[in-house]
């Protein structure tokens, strides 16, 4: 399976998961899967109590770099490791 199609397969297996996933996790698989499909975060961060709004752009931007191949590889990993718990 290639790495698209994989990456496709647990963007489906992320709805799926039986638990919950903690904060910092939700957090990781946002910035992953936007890494992963629009790479560099580079909109403005949310300003006044755009609480939600600017943890994410935060966890997106300490992205920055990272190719959207090894953000999908990451995202994967991060999802099979979700469905295991």
């Amino acid at each position: 399976m290639d790495l698209e199609k994989a990456f496709e397969s647990a963007v489906i297996k992320s709805k799926e998961l039986t638990q919950r996933p903690s904060n910092d996790e939700l957090l990781k698989l946002y910035a992953l899967y936007k890494q992963s499909t629009f790479g560099d975060n580079t909109s403005n961060r949310p300003e006044g109590f755009d609480f939600k709004g600017a943890a994410k752009h935060d966890a997106w931007g300490g992205l920055k770099g990272m190719s959207p191949e090894e953000a999908m590889g990451q995202y994967i990993s991060l999802v099979q490791e979700l469905h295991n718990k």
